[in-house]
């Protein structure tokens, strides 16, 4: 387990009771990262900030922060770091900067990767002596420090705790477990959410001016069918924890494939490329061709794991 299982004789004792931290360093200063300092600043906490283009720094200097000259000064005047960098080789490489500073260190990591980033990073701090935790956002910079923001940790159960006042000022935190990968299992898995409902609403829009309507005027009604069909989910979740994808069946994928196929047909005709309809048609088709007739859609999500388990 990354950083979790690590104790030092420099760290303070983790079983104290819970407090606030009050110095906390930012490390990267785009558009995110200036918004966590900015945050952090107006609710009260002491805040020292590093950025590689110190010019960055400088209006959070104005507002009250302190600009470190390196990773290393930063780290080591802070009881919390947060970095908030582009990615985790450039995170890495922020942090090898701090080497001698990192024993006893808390970690939190606030950048998009995928879960191996994540497990990668946190193997390798806690054979620095740190204890790490990594997080997901799931708001853009404007929501941080506002209700509907909401960020995502794994890792130390432990460091999430000690700070969780810290984190909270910061949007609704959300702890997933002691696996650092979990935060961006799940940050990717709300994405590729919000993309497929992306993808659905460009479809059907240009299945809807191709004959001449207005995405605008089509909107209400695609809005009211999709909370209506939202109802399903907890159905198809419960199968697909089950495995159970014949249970319980109003509309067959037998009967969905010819609605795909007619989806696809139309797109054609109408001179709309379904480039987005045709890989749910295959994986469709792929299961009934394997005598699966009469499984619901969620039946497909076992070709898309079948990669995992062969």
């Amino acid at each position: 387990m990354a950083a979790s299982a690590r104790s030092s004789p420099s760290r303070p004792d983790m079983t104290k009771e819970r407090r606030t931290m009050s110095r906390i360093s930012i490390l990267g200063l785009g558009a995110m990262g200036s918004a966590l300092a900015a945050t952090l600043i107006r609710k009260g906490h002491s805040v020292i900030v590093w950025n590689r283009t110190r010019s960055r720094a400088e209006p959070l200097a104005a507002a009250g922060a302190k600009i470190a000259a390196s990773p290393a000064e930063a780290i080591a005047a802070a009881e919390l770091t947060i970095l908030c960098v582009v990615d985790y080789d450039a995170a890495r490489s922020v942090l090898t900067q701090a080497e001698d500073v990192l024993v006893g260190r808390y970690l939190v990591n606030l950048t998009n990767g995928t879960p191996g980033d994540a497990r990668d990073l946190g193997t390798w701090l806690d054979a620095k002596g740190a204890t790490y935790l990594d997080g997901g956002i799931m708001a853009i910079p404007p929501m941080i420090g506002d209700t509907g923001a909401l960020i995502l940790y794994s890792g130390s159960t432990n460091l999430f705790e000690r700070h969780r006042a810290v984190l909270d000022a910061l949007a609704v935190s959300r702890h997933l477990g002691d696996d650092p990968g979990l935060a961006a299992l799940h940050d990717l898995a709300l994405l590729s959410g919000m993309y497929g409902l992306f993808s659905g609403f460009l479809h059907a829009s240009a299945l809807v001016t191709s004959g001449g309507g207005k995405a605008v005027d089509f909107l209400p009604l695609l809005l009211s069918w999709i909370e209506a069909m939202s109802g399903t989910l907890p159905d198809l979740a419960g199968k697909i924890d089950s495995g159970l994808h014949s249970r319980n069946v109003v509309s067959n994928i037998e009967m969905q494939k010819i609605a795909l196929e007619n989806i696809v047909r139309a797109s054609r005709e109408q001179g709309v490329a379904p480039d987005f309809i045709e890989p749910m048609l295959r994986l469709a088709g792929q299961r009934v061709a394997e005598g699966h007739n009469a499984d619901d859609i969620s039946a497909v999500v076992e070709l898309i794991q079948r990669q995992k388990r062969t």
